[in-house]
Formats: structure tokens, sequence, C-alpha cells
């Protein structure tokens, strides 16, 4: 809490491109069976922006047709605005569309980058590839029907699966002494 009702959140933020390729992975089959699936590659797709609130399992997302620094200021703007008085601290990568310089922060949004080329240390990555794990194997006849599959795996997920997707350790110890030091104070 930050007083006057304001709550301080905690938040990953990425991108993620999804696209009508099929997605493949490792499967179980009988010794000497080889398994077969009929892949795609077609070229369409889309980038669909994130948020997380690990502790608690919020979620906030919105689909584009480009990653770039408008989409992304576009993101943050709708993100504000979902989060009305409260503020919140976001970790991301240090993706050029995160630092671009035209970009204008809300006020209510803090960025904290975490350090280059470590997509392990963000919880949102685990979200995107367990949603893509859904559909492995399938193809799609169009990008309209990937995103109202990709809209039905997002409507079905819970807060409880999203934080136990996204709680790492370390941030949950950090959030537990953050709270722990307030209520002290």
């Amino acid at each position: 809490m930050l007083g006057n009702g304001k709550r301080l959140h905690y938040l990953c933020q990425d991108e993620t491109r999804i696209g009508l390729k099929t997605e493949t992975g490792r499967v179980i089959t009988p010794g000497g069976v080889k398994p077969k699936v009929s892949v795609q590659w077609p070229r369409e797709a889309f980038w669909l922006y994130g948020v997380v609130e690990p502790f608690v399992g919020w979620q906030f997302y919105q689909e584009y047709d480009h990653l770039n620094s408008e989409t992304f200021q576009k993101f943050l703007d709708a993100l504000s605005l979902e989060l009305g008085k409260d503020m919140a601290l976001i970790q991301m990568e240090q993706a050029c569309a995160h630092q671009a310089l035209a970009l204008i922060w809300p006020d209510n949004l803090i960025p904290i980058f975490q350090p280059a080329h470590s997509p392990q240390l963000n919880p949102i990555e685990r979200l995107w590839q367990h949603i893509k794990r859904q559909w492995k194997g399938e193809n799609f006849s169009s990008l309209q029907q990937l995103r109202q599959r990709v809209q039905l795996e997002l409507a079905q997920m819970s807060s409880q699966l999203i934080s136990s997707l996204t709680s790492y350790d370390f941030i949950l110890e950090a959030l537990f002494h953050e709270a722990l030091f307030y209520a002290a104070s």
C-alpha cells in the first residue's frame, strides 16, 4: 500500500511473436516409431504484449501487428489506464522498443530493466512457453483462427496457474522482505 488506497504492483512484461508456423517439440513414442506431424511454414504472425503480477497471478494482454516503440507506447498507455491510481514497477528486457527515447512513460509505471541477454530472469517467458505448448503440432488455416485459439487459452488461465508459472523464488522473497519492511515502518 502506498497510501490514499493506492497499491504498488510488481509486474513482469514481455512480448511474444505468435504465427502460423507450426509449433513443434518433443513427443514420446514407442521404440522405433518416428512421430509424424504436418508442419506449415507461413510467415504470417502477430505480437502478444503482456504483463503478469507473479505474486497474485494478475494478467494484462494486448495484441499488435508489430513490435516497435509506437505499439509499445500504446501498450504502456493502456496498462496505465488499467492500473488506474495504482503504481507498478515493471521488470522487462532491454529491447530497443522498451528504451526508445520517444517513449513517454506514464507517471504510474516505473521500468526496471533486467540484465541483457537474460530472458530466464523474466517469469512471463514461462507463460509464453505454456500457452504455445497448448497447440503444439496443430496447424491453423488463418491468423484469425489462431487468434481465437490464443484468446481461448488466455481466458482459461486462472490466476493460480499464472502465479504457479511465474512465481520465481527470488521475486517472492524480495516482495516478502519488502512487505515486512513496510509493515515495520
